[in-house]
Order: structure tokens, then C-alpha cells, then sequence
């Protein structure tokens, strides 16, 4: 299933994909697309509806973040080890966490705010996992079967905040529209492979990112796996699993983001999404 979430910011209503595209409203069979409507029982549920019995949305509708009521959005760092070459920096010998504000989080085709006095905002496109059951100590073996499903993230970064301000990263991972989700949330039966996903960006139609999650030096299941031995994950929390080479700040020189520019990316299966670059609107 493509799972789905749509109307204006802060009152999205569920959904879904139909096989023939159509958006169809679910927020007659649940409340929202968040904690325990993401649990297996729930999707099974969903799974055998019969989706032409549903509401049609209109095509021009609003869609907002997959997730509804994110408890954790969790990010790796230097996942991917072409990235990491044109960063400088070493690969790491566990997974490196930190933690992306929730409020950050938008929707798919949102405007991206540049943030106050913002020079070197950049671009990161992800492979998004989204938690289905509590999963606490879990061995790398199961890993994938807490997983409900699988989205596109962009974990835009302001570069001078998150490098050059000191503290941790999450200073210039946690502005006001630097987590769009979407545009679907793909049941894990949609996924067999998760390492074998390709996903790219394109910043003002040239593509700078292009690449695929073979590239992982982490994979899908062994991040749930580790990051369960820290913290406990519950159904709706988001793991961002790293971005790929192709990001502003490897470049030579490091090129970042300016107001009017558009952003498109996607994983294969998952949808896009685009993004318009403008400044902070709500800034004095």
C-alpha cells in the first residue's frame, strides 16, 4: 500500500493510493496515519479494504507529512560511504546518531524556509523507515519486521549552524520545514529489498545526487537493530538512514541553497518531491 496524508497543514486527514493513482480518503476508517494505525494488525486491515468503496480526494490536494504525530525522528550521519569521501571525513565504526526536531517536518511538496541569516543551507536526499512495533533490543535477524514501511526524507541542513555554531549537529538539522516526509509512506511488502533502492536530487533540474542504497555502509536492518539498543522505538517514529555523494557542502566550491531555487528528489517506488527554496516568511 501507499499510505498517505492530506488537507492544509495541521489538519491532514488519511488516505491512500488506489491502483489506478486516485487518492482515496481513510479518515473514515482511521483517525490518523500515526502509532498504532502503523501496526501490523492495522495495515493488514487497510490491505483488504475495498479501496473503490473509498472517498476520492481531489487530485490537486495538499499532501502532507506520511507520518502523522511523529515521537522520534532519528538520523544517521555518514551512512554512505561516498559521502562520506567527499566530506573528508573517516567512516565511522557504528552508526551515528542525533536527533532531527519534529517540528521540523513538512510535507513532500511544502516550501523549503531558508532560516534566519542563512548562508549555507544544503540538501540531503534519504531513505526514510518508519517503526511499526516496539522494538527494544531487537537482533539484526528481525530487524526488517518492525519496519511498517519505507518513505522519501529530505534532511536539509544549514551547514554554519550545524559545524560552525559548536554543540551537537542537531542545531542546523532542526529549522522549521528541514524534514519534508513523503510524499507516501510504502507498506514494507512493497520493499523486499531496501538496499537496493536508487534515489537522487536535483537542485534547479541538474541532478546532484545520484545513487543507491547498495551504497549504505550500514544497512536498513542493522540501523533499527542498533538504534534499538539505545533508545525504544514505537510505531511512527522515523529513521532518516543517510544521504548519498552529492550533497553542497562536497562540492568544490560548496554551493548551497538560495531563495527561488526548486528542489526535486525521489527514491524508486516511493515517489518525489518538490520543493520550492524562499526565505523564512515568518522572520521579523
Amino acid at each position: 500500500m501507499k499510505l498517505l496524508r492530506h488537507g492544509t497543514p495541521g489538519r491532514e486527514r488519511p488516505g491512500l493510493l488506489d491502483p489506478e493513482g486516485n487518492m482515496r480518503d481513510l479518515s473514515g476508517v482511521v483517525p490518523d496515519l500515526g502509532g498504532d494505525a502503523l501496526s501490523p494488525a492495522s495495515l493488514a486491515r487497510l490491505a483488504d479494504l475495498d479501496t473503490s468503496a473509498l472517498p476520492v480526494v481531489p487530485a490537486d490536494a495538499r499532501l502532507g507529512p506520511c507520518v502523522a504525530r511523529v515521537g522520534k525522528f532519528i538520523c544517521i550521519g555518514l551512512n554512505y560511504r561516498q559521502h562520506a569521501a567527499e566530506t573528508g571525513a573517516a567512516l565511522p565504526d557504528e552508526p551515528i546518531l542525533f536527533l532531527k526536531a519534529t517540528s521540523s517536518i513538512a510535507g513532500p511538496n511544502d516550501d523549503v524556509w531558508l532560516p534566519g541569516n542563512s548562508t549555507k543551507t544544503d540538501w540531503e536526499v534519504e531513505l526514510g523507515v518508519v517503526i511499526g512495533r516496539r522494538a527494544k533490543h531487537v537482533p539484526v535477524a528481525r530487524a526488517l519486521g518492525y519496519v511498517a514501511g519505507y518513505c522519501v526524507v529530505n534532511d536539509l541542513s544549514e551547514r554554519e549552524y550545524q559545524l560552525e555554531r559548536g554543540g551537537q549537529w542537531d542545531k542546523g538539522k532542526g529549522c522549521d520545514t528541514f524534514g519534508p516526509l513523503g510524499p507516501w509512506l510504502v507498506t514494507a511488502d512493497e520493499v523486499p529489498d531496501p538496499q537496493d533502492l536508487h534515489l537522487w536530487l536535483e537542485v534547479d533540474g541538474v541532478r546532484v545526487q545520484d545513487s543507491s542504497t547498495h551504497d549504505m555502509l550500514f544497512p536498513v536492518a542493522e540501523i533499527v537493530s542498533y538504534v534499538s539498543r539505545f533508545m525504544t522505538l514505537h510505531p511512527g517514529d522515523v529513521i532518516s538512514t543517510g544521504t548519498p555523494q552529492g550533497v553542497g557542502l562536497g562540492m568544490k566550491p560548496p554551493r548551497f541553497l538560495r531563495a527561488g531555487q526548486t528542489l526535486r528528489l525521489g527514491v524508486n517506488g516511493l515517489g518525489e518531491q518538490r520543493q520550492r527554496v524562499v526565505n523564512d516568511p515568518e522572520l521579523p
